[in-house]
């Protein structure tokens, strides 16, 4: 037997001045709530934003080689060396105003790739400063590493030793926070920041800052000497020039990131130039060789290999960009523990026994 059809019931439109639902009622407030505390929160995140940029931001001319002093550069090396520090501070400002997530990363990724790895130095030392100011959160530096600054990690570990110049406090005591491996390039970074904006000071004398002892000072080095192939405008003369005038003992490091400078960021394309460099270098060579395979690593690691560091590499290390990359992963095989010098300077002792092997010198 058939069951009766249902009826169809459609709901009469409430009449004028009839009351609405109350299911609507109540949702229209707490939208409208949600809504408010919205632009309240996006207002106090702007105004935040802004006194940051204010209190902390770098002006875009504090990274050019006129505010600086630099000297000595080919206006080829200067127009490309230049590119350095606007791709530094965008992601150290986009850091500032972020704080992190994917609207940072969205920013740094629309760089260029040749810069790229500047971009995530700048943002990591951006999310280490806020670390350290802002208590309430502080963990942006680590989940940016752990998270899309992995590939970039070398440049995530320096841009932590331009936030760390920038503050007070004891650098040591803050380094044991940091990876017991790569920590030393926290302090590389403060060497860099120092030489970048103080270069004149220690050029004139000044020593490493007294809170920096045992290995801690040659790492400063290693920084430091990456921040004077900048200073000296990619000039191979000059550069041995300036390296001259430190004591023997710092030269091998001063070297290193003389070399790690040259073929991560460029400045000497021409073979000519490269070669000059390597002869400058002297007994120091394996050293400068060690330096530019550091940076055919991070590039490699970060998928941002470019034609300078391919360039560098077949002159400084005697091979391809990739395979000094790979040069570096092997000597990391069987890396002891830290003794009575730290395991990072075994590790760089390993890749300069493996270039002198590539490139005898000459």
């Amino acid at each position: 037997m058939n069951e009766p059809s249902r009826p169809t019931v459609t709901a009469a439109p409430p009449t004028a001045g009839a009351a609405a639902p109350a299911t609507i009622e109540r949702r229209r407030p707490a939208a409208a709530r949600a809504a408010r505390e919205g632009a309240r929160w996006a207002t106090r995140r702007s105004l935040g934003s802004t006194l940051r940029l204010r209190l902390f931001g770098i002006a875009p001319e504090e990274t050019t080689f006129r505010r600086r002093g630099f000297r000595g550069a080919t206006l080829a090396a200067r127009e490309h060396l230049e590119q350095v520090g606007p791709a530094f501070a965008a992601g150290y400002h986009a850091a500032l105003v972020e704080g992190g997530g994917g609207a940072l990363v969205n920013r740094l990724l629309a760089t260029d790739l040749a810069w790229r790895g500047f971009a995530f130095e700048g943002a990591a030392m951006g999310l280490a400063l806020l670390d350290r100011l802002l208590p309430w959160r502080r963990d942006r530096w680590q989940r940016f590493l752990a998270g899309p600054g992995a590939p970039h990690a070398y440049m995530v570990y320096v841009g932590a030793g331009w936030a760390l110049a920038r503050l007070p406090g004891r650098v040591p005591r803050a380094l044991n926070q940091f990876d017991p491996l790569l920590r030393w390039l926290v302090v590389d970074g403060y060497g860099f920041h120092e030489g970048f904006f103080h270069w004149r000071r220690y050029l004139d004398g000044a020593p490493i800052p007294p809170q920096f002892a045992g290995y801690a000072r040659r790492a400063f080095d290693q920084g430091f000497g990456r921040s004077l192939w900048f200073v000296n405008g990619a000039n191979p003369a000059l550069v041995a020039e300036t390296l001259a005038g430190f004591p023997e003992a710092r030269r091998a490091d001063l070297w290193s990131g003389i070399g790690l400078a040259c073929a991560y960021a460029g400045g000497a394309h021409d073979p000519a130039a490269l070669r000059a460099l390597r002869h400058a270098a002297g007994s120091w060579w394996s050293a400068l060789g060690q330096g530019a395979a550091f940076a055919a690593k991070a590039r490699c690691r970060a998928g941002n290999l470019v034609d300078h560091t391919e360039a560098a590499c077949e002159v400084l290390c005697g091979t391809w960009a990739e395979e000094a990359a790979q040069l570096t992963d092997a000597s990391l095989e069987n890396l002891p523990r830290d003794g009575a010098e730290p395991a990072y300077e075994v590790w760089r002792r390993r890749i300069q026994a493996r270039i002198a092997e590539l490139l005898p010198a000459t």
